[in-house]
């Protein structure tokens, strides 16, 4: 993903960075920036390495969804396998691990559907989105810290809480919007091929 910033420019360039917080997994900044108005300011930035996202679609048609506990949200929600990438690892080997521990599957095809910035205001993660099909059960070992449990739940069930608002986790909206329109995408393709037969 192409950062918004340009160092052609000079716009976006931070200047003189103080860190306030360092973390196992947020670095916290203060930055002083020159913005492409002219304007120089001082900005709190968290700094994330990033996470990966799994709609993992099985045999069946249906996707993984994990009912997952997350303190910092207030309780229970409910979203995609997913988790942080470490030691600057590829996404997918991010996206690969994280199926594995969540889903206790593997998936034989992937397909990267894309990527965004979590919150781009204060906040550098960016999320990236993979499609997994040819799923293999594995043995799952999530980390002491996750507690979920995992549900296959049919696409279009799952597509029509991402809709309508049920879901509360963002990674998991763009996540299942996305594999959709690639799955109706493909659908079409394959209609259009047969036709042509």
């Amino acid at each position: 993903m192409q950062n918004a910033g340009s160092s052609a420019t000079g716009y976006g360039m931070a200047g003189k960075v103080r860190n306030v917080y360092r973390g196992k997994v947020l670095k916290l900044n203060v930055e002083r920036v020159k913005l492409p108005n002219g304007a120089m300011v001082e900005l709190e930035v968290a700094h994330h390495p990033g996470g990966a996202a799994v709609v993992a679609l099985d045999a069946d048609g249906r996707v993984c969804l994990l009912r997952q506990y997350r303190h910092a949200a207030g309780g229970w929600i409910t979203e995609l396998p997913a988790g942080k990438i470490d030691n600057r690892e590829p996404p997918l080997k991010c996206a690969k691990r994280e199926l594995a521990e969540e889903a206790g599957v593997t998936a034989r095809y992937w397909k990267r559907l894309g990527q965004f910035f979590s919150s781009p205001g204060v906040f550098t993660e960016v999320i990236h989105v993979f499609l997994a099909r040819g799923l293999a059960p594995c043995g799952s070992a999530p980390e002491t810290h996750e507690v979920f449990e995992a549900r296959w739940i049919p696409m279009a069930e799952a597509a029509a809480m991402a809709a309508d608002g049920r879901l509360q986790d963002a990674k998991t909206t763009i996540g299942l919007t996305w594999a959709r329109t690639r799955l109706q995408a493909e659908s079409r393709a394959g209609a259009v091929g047969r036709a042509r037969t």
